[in-house]
């Protein structure tokens, strides 16, 4: 069975969500490993706007070039329509060879195997996986990486680890379902929209309150809260710190959430953990004396307050927020880095949100272990060479003077002040 000495040398790869070309890109530009993407249908993100076959196919190729892989979700939990339908679509991607798939229902499974035997099946943490047993059952019908249920504590992935040869892959970051690894009803019974489907409608993140059946109409606040209280709104997942230890516990991927999230948080999530990890593999005495900068950058990407799920074991009350069910917000995603002009001197930059002259902003770039750089803006001009002194349409170019260039995909945000 599984070894964790050897385990333990193998570095585990950072694992980023795209919702579209432009968030893969960026996953790719700041470290990723491998990128995990959806298509226009089976993936459970329907608000995300996917992919289409050629931009798939595109993808595969773009992340070949890199040294980096591709996952393609197909991890509905399909109804009888789907399955009819289903065959074509993995022949399609039989044809485009990503590097997996990833796939929850046992049905789904076989038609993968029998449609796009070569592609490597990753079971979704949909399947509920808790143990060794299934991780094994899973690896003897032909999976080759069990993504665990997110339930688990640090000693129970540890477990799980020695008594099995299969790769595991575990969430590292991002958004939380109060249910049973994503598996939730609330969605279909109270908007008919199935979350199992890609279609969730978030009610766990709204306000609720007690109403008692003899008095309709009167509304009993939860906590001690006139408003109400969101007493399923679970905190964002942060395992950072505990990085050491799941790379010793024989974890072979660590997955960032937020498919549906900015390319911004794309960008600063995959950059954080690509540095985190690279240091736990090749200077881990300096890992705790660079953690605090990484938990502040982590900070700067919308997100709510931060827990470490069921790693340390069952989560108490702390584990959720029941005051809002609203996202903390730091910085401002301002603009990108399109190029540089070198006859003028010139940054030119894609404007993503309004800015101004005397602005204080900062450039954080791709680069490995960069720190970003603050700059106060002075004079830039638009495309006809105009000066300006705000940049307030949506997606305009602007000429930035700046005395050297920095690379494509360098991102501009601003603090709230």
């Amino acid at each position: 069975m599984g070894n964790m000495i050897t385990r333990n040398k193998i570095k585990p790869e950072i694992l980023s969500p795209a919702g579209d070309m432009e968030k893969f890109d960026f996953a790719l530009a700041y470290g990723a490993d491998a990128v995990y993407l959806g298509g226009e249908s089976f993936g459970l993100r329907a608000k995300s706007t996917n992919f289409t076959l050629p931009e798939i196919k595109e993808s595969v190729k773009k992340a070949e070039a890199a040294g980096a892989k591709v996952y393609v979700t197909v991890n509905i939990f399909a109804h009888q329509e789907d399955i009819k339908q289903l065959p074509e679509y993995l022949e399609a991607l039989a044809a485009i060879k990503p590097h997996g798939l990833i796939i929850s229902d046992l049905g789904v499974f076989a038609l993968a195997r029998k449609y796009a035997p070569d592609i490597p099946i990753h079971i979704s943490t949909q399947a509920n996986s808790t143990n060794s047993a299934a991780v094994n059952q899973w690896h003897n019908l032909g999976a080759s990486r069990v993504v665990l249920a997110r339930e688990l504590s640090l000693d129970e992935i540890r477990d799980v680890a020695r008594h099995t040869d299969c790769d595991l892959e575990v969430f590292a970051h991002g958004a939380m379902c109060m249910s049973y690894s994503g598996r939730c009803l609330l969605s279909n019974y109270l908007t008919g929209r199935d979350s199992n489907r890609g279609a969730c409608t978030h009610p766990c993140r709204w306000s609720y309150s007690l109403v008692e059946s003899s008095r309709p109409g009167e509304y009993l606040p939860v906590e001690e809260d006139g408003r109400g209280s969101y007493i399923m709104n679970s905190k964002d997942l942060n395992l950072l710190r505990y990085l050491p230890a799941l790379t010793d516990a024989g974890v072979r991927s660590l997955k960032i959430e937020g498919r549906v999230k900015s390319c911004y948080y794309v960008s600063v999530v995959t950059k954080v953990y690509r540095e985190a990890i690279d240091t736990v593999f090749f200077e881990r005495e300096r890992f705790k004396e660079r953690l605090p900068g990484w938990e502040a950058e982590l900070a700067t990407v919308s997100h709510r307050q931060y827990t470490a799920g069921f790693l340390e074991g069952r989560p108490k009350a702390e584990g959720h927020r029941y005051e809002s069910s609203g996202y903390i917000r730091n910085y401002d995603f301002i603009g990108i880095v399109k190029g540089y002009d070198s006859k003028g001197k010139n940054l030119i930059i894609e404007q993503r949100n309004n800015f101004k002259r005397g602005d204080r902003i900062e450039f954080l770039t791709p680069a490995a272990g960069s720190e970003s750089i603050p700059m106060v803006l002075g004079d830039f001009y638009d495309e006809a060479g105009d000066l300006l002194t705000a940049a307030a349409h949506p997606q305009m170019t602007i000429y930035l003077p700046y005395g050297r260039s920095l690379p494509e995909y360098t991102i501009l945000r601003r603090k709230y002040e």
